[in-house]
């Protein structure tokens, strides 16, 4: 069984996010997508909820061979959590591409069985970022196109519950 993860923070998870998470799971038999939290960023959901909000979209997009959970750590323990051999990532830029070639080298150095796979953005949502879109909700803008239907109220109730 070939399993993979999806790491990433996921703040909020975006169409590009699950367009990543479709193409992923057309490859692998299982995908987890991993909410891995950075120490360095600030976020607006707590892990446990953007790991239900997540599933909350596999579940209405009928995918069958993924599932969201969160975990503190490296990502190649994750993987190995997982029982993945490969770690998806996506790119939307060769700045994305080179930061994540730089993070290969290290987790080939700790986990030399576990394999990255790049998977290229569509050009539909190169421009779509999770700081992007909190930035935007941040003003008010409509976020509607930017992440799933199944979320987009949550998330927008939680930027008004924020601002009170």
């Amino acid at each position: 069984m070939k399993n993979a993860v999806f790491p990433g923070s996921f703040d909020p998870f975006t169409v590009g996010h699950l367009d990543i998470l479709k193409r992923a799971c057309e490859i692998f038999d299982h995908v987890t997508v991993c909410v891995i939290p950075n120490p360095a960023k600030h976020y607006l959901f707590g892990d446990e909820e953007r790991v239900m909000l997540i599933n909350r979209v596999i579940e209405a997009e009928g995918i069958k061979n993924a599932a969201a959970d969160s975990f503190s750590g490296l990502t190649v323990e994750c993987a190995r959590k997982h029982d993945a051999g490969f770690i998806v990532r996506g790119l939307r830029s060769y700045d994305d591409y080179e930061f994540e070639t730089n993070m290969e080298y290290f987790n080939k150095r700790l986990a030399p069985e576990v394999q990255t796979v790049y998977l290229a953005c569509d050009a539909a949502h190169v421009h779509i970022s999770s700081s992007a879109v909190r930035e935007l909700m941040k003003y008010g803008a409509d976020i509607g196109a930017l992440v799933p239907n199944e979320i987009s109220e949550y998330i927008l109730g939680k930027v008004e519950k924020n601002e009170q």
